[in-house]
């Protein structure tokens, strides 16, 4: 017990060597928090552009641009969409990394998510439209006040648990030096040649952080189940 313990204080309180998670951690929030958003709104565009295209034929140019962008970076690794951003578009600007990580993540996000919206608006009968027709309202109307609200509660969960996902990773920001949860934990292990304790650190880290959005999301899914049944 006393080596354990001992290994515990060599490995996190030596040096404070437990800033480079606390630190790394909070960076892997910011990327997290900012990509949502990024993602989120990105997402809702292409979404609109593509069921629109779906329902009336229109926006045929921006839905080629929607579908392209949506192949290239469902197709590619996350990853390397990562590489590429910062090495290659942004390899003569001084920029900074976290910054990097929020677009990179953001933009990959974005692809899920516009198809997570895209199959909720899908989802709603024609009647609906009808509906919206046989009040007066116009397309965009319809879709704004009739469509969106029933389309965005339907696919709620599946939103938040894209968010899960996208946290999960971050976990590769590291490949372009950005000190993240799993690089401060990287850090740890080359400075004592401990690998065990700081790797299991970041995972329990992770692991609490997705149980607890993971409970959220199960709460909310039986809040929306209770307020169909009401």
């Amino acid at each position: 017990m006393s080596s354990f313990l001992d290994k515990l204080h060599d490995t996190f309180i030596v040096d404070d060597r437990w800033k480079y998670l606390a630190n790394g951690l909070k960076t892997t929030l910011i990327i997290t928090v900012f990509a949502v958003m990024i993602g989120m709104v990105l997402g809702f565009l292409i979404a609109i552009i593509r069921s629109t295209h779906d329902k009336t034929g229109k926006l045929k140019f921006l839905n080629l641009l929607a579908k392209l962008y949506l192949t290239v970076i469902r197709g590619t690794p996350v990853m390397v969409q990562l590489l590429i951003i910062y090495y290659v578009i942004f390899a003569s600007v001084a920029i900074d990394k976290t910054v990097v990580g929020i677009l990179a993540f953001g933009l990959n996000s974005a692809a899920y998510v516009a198809e997570i919206f895209r199959s909720g608006i899908m989802s709603i009968d024609n009647g609906q439209f009808e509906a919206g027709a046989s009040l007066g309202l116009n397309y965009r109307k319809t879709m704004m006040y009739i469509i969106m609200p029933q389309a965005f509660k339907n696919v709620l969960p599946a939103l938040a648990n894209e968010c899960i996902v996208l946290l999960k990773e971050t976990s590769v920001a590291g490949y372009i030096a950005l000190n993240d949860l799993t690089k401060g934990g990287d850090i740890i292990r080359s400075l004592t040649y401990e690998a065990f304790l700081p790797l299991i650190a970041v995972a329990l880290i992770y692991l609490t952080i997705v149980l607890i959005l993971s409970s959220l999301v199960s709460a909310l899914e039986r809040r929306l189940a209770k307020s169909d049944r009401g």
